[in-house]
C-alpha cells in the first residue's frame, strides 16, 4: 500500500482533469475499476459539474529570470483550479494571491479556487519573507474549458443484493495522508473481497470530493434504498488512534460495528458524533437521503498539524498504520458479514444440547463455559428480530463466539436465518 502511495504522490489531481484520471487509471491495474465521465455543465442536484482543469506548469521569477517557486518542485505551489496568467506584478499586487503560513515557516499549504476565476500560489513563509523585489514576473499554464468529472466505482456481487457502500476521495494532489492513504487501503479492501465468497455486496466509489459524490447521488437514486451499509475513507496512514464519525443517524448498523470492533480491540480510539462539516459523509447522510455511512479515520482532518501543507508526504504515513486500518476495516466487514438475524425453529423452551452433540462441541473450545453460555444467548435470543450483533451487545460477549455459536446451533438445525427484505432491482 505505501509503495502505491509512493506511485500515485507525484500526480497532480483536482476535481476534474488528467491527474485524476491517471490515478483512476493506476487504481485500475489493481482492481476492474469501472471508469465514467460526467460532462461539464451537467446539472446535478443544486450544482453543475464544473469546467475541466488541467496545468501543466506554473512559476514565480525575477525580472532577472531567476525562478523563485517552481510548480515542478511541488504540485502544491500553484492554488488548484488557477486560470492562466503570464504578467509582471509588484509585490504587493502578488501578495493579494500568494498563500504561506506564518505559524508554520517551513511549509507550503494547498489552496483551491474551484468555483471562483482566480489564479494564485502557495509557498512558505520563509521564501515569501526573503522576496523583497519590486516585481516578479508570474506565470501558469492551465486550462479551464468544457470536459468532464471522472469517477471510478467497483461492484462485487455478493450472494445478497443488500450493498456496503465504501468511498474515497482522489481530488488532492501530493497529500499522503489526506488522500491517498484512503485510496490505497480502499485499493487493497477491494482486492481481498475480490478473493473471498461474500454474503453481501460491495460498492467502490473512488471519487473528487464533494461534487463527486453529489454527481454519483443524483445520476444513481435508483440505486440508494441497496446501500445497507456505509464508510467514508480518509486519514488512515497516519500513527494516530482510530475515530470513527457516526452516520447522522448514530445508531445505523454500521455506527455500532465499527464501534464494537474499535472496543474489542483494546486499542486507543474515539466515536465522534455526526456533524455536517467533513468528507462525503455529509452527501450520503443529507436529510433526502439519510444514508447508514460514517467516516473512518486514525486522525482527523484538520487536527494535525501536516494537514493540507506539504508535511503530508510519504514520511507521514507508515506501512505499519496502513496495514492496522486495513486489518481494522477487515474486521469490520467480518461483522457485517456475519451479522444475520436468527429466528429459532422451535422456541418453546431450551433444547436438549446433549443429544446433539453440542455439549461436546462446545466443551471442546477453549473457555467452554463462555462458549456454552453463547450458544444459550443464541438460543434465547433468536426470535426473528434480534440480529447476532444485539445478541452480542446485550450479552457482553465477544461478537465472533456469538457467530460461532450461532452457527453450531445453524448445523444442528435450531435456528433458521430470516429473510431479509427484497432490495430493489
Amino acid at each position: 500500500m505505501h509503495d502505491f502511495a509512493r506511485e500515485l504522490f507525484p500526480l497532480c489531481r483536482s476535481i476534474t482533469g488528467a491527474g485524476l484520471r491517471q490515478t483512476l487509471q493506476l487504481i485500475r491495474g489493481h482492481v476492474p475499476l469501472a471508469l465514467h465521465e460526467v460532462a461539464s455543465g451537467t446539472s446535478v442536484l443544486d450544482w453543475q459539474i464544473p469546467a475541466e482543469w488541467n496545468v501543466e506548469g506554473g512559476r514565480i521569477e525575477t525580472l532577472s529570470g531567476h525562478v523563485v517557486v517552481d510548480f515542478a518542485d511541488c504540485n502544491l505551489h500553484v492554488v488548484n483550479y488557477s486560470c492562466s496568467v503570464d504578467a509582471i506584478v509588484s509585490r504587493e499586487e502578488l501578495s493579494a494571491h500568494v498563500h504561506t503560513l506564518p505559524g508554520q515557516p517551513d511549509l507550503v499549504p494547498y489552496r483551491t479556487a474551484y468555483y471562483g476565476q482566480q489564479w494564485g500560489f502557495c509557498l512558505s513563509d520563509r521564501v515569501w519573507e526573503s522576496m523583497h523585489d519590486a516585481q516578479y514576473r508570474v506565470r501558469i499554464d492551465s486550462t479551464l474549458a468544457p470536459g468532464s468529472l471522472s469517477y471510478g466505482e467497483l461492484t462485487i456481487a455478493g450472494r445478497e443484493p443488500r450493498e456496503v457502500l465504501i468511498s474515497v476521495h482522489c481530488c488532492h494532489p501530493s497529500l499522503a495522508n489526506d488522500n491517498l492513504s484512503g485510496i490505497t487501503v480502499a485499493t487493497e479492501l477491494a482486492r481481498h473481497l475480490l478473493g473471498r465468497d461474500n454474503r453481501l455486496s460491495y460498492r467502490f466509489l473512488f471519487i473528487p470530493a464533494t461534487i463527486g459524490s453529489i454527481a454519483w447521488l443524483a445520476l444513481h437514486e435508483d440505486l440508494l434504498p441497496r446501500i445497507e451499509h456505509g464508510l467514508v475513507l480518509t486519514c488512515v496512514g497516519d500513527a494516530g488512534p482510530f475515530h470513527y464519525k457516526q452516520s447522522r443517524r448514530g445508531d445505523a448498523a454500521i455506527d455500532r460495528v465499527v464501534a464494537h470492533v474499535l472496543a474489542r480491540r483494546s486499542s486507543p480510539h474515539k466515536i465522534l458524533p455526526f456533524s455536517p462539516y467533513g468528507y462525503d459523509e455529509r452527501q450520503y447522510c443529507s436529510p433526502g437521503y439519510d444514508l447508514p455511512v460514517g467516516c473512518f479515520m486514525r486522525s482527523p482532518n484538520g487536527t494535525f498539524r501536516q494537514y493540507h501543507t506539504s508535511a503530508d508526504n510519504l514520511d507521514f504515513i507508515t506501512p505499519a498504520a496502513l496495514e492496522r486500518s486495513l486489518d481494522v476495516l477487515v474486521e469490520v466487514v467480518g461483522v457485517l458479514e456475519r451479522n444475520i438475524v436468527y429466528a429459532r425453529v422451535d422456541g418453546r423452551g431450551e433444547p436438549q444440547l446433549g443429544r446433539r452433540g453440542l455439549y461436546r462441541a462446545v466443551s471442546g473450545q477453549r473457555e467452554h463455559e463462555d462458549a456454552q453460555m453463547a450458544l444459550l444467548w443464541v438460543l434465547n435470543q433468536s426470535d426473528g428480530g434480534r440480529s447476532l450483533l444485539d445478541i452480542a451487545e446485550r450479552s457482553g460477549i465477544d461478537f465472533d463466539r456469538i457467530a460461532d455459536a450461532a452457527e453450531l446451533a445453524l448445523t444442528a438445525d435450531l435456528i433458521r436465518p430470516v429473510e431479509p427484505k427484497p432490495s430493489p432491482a
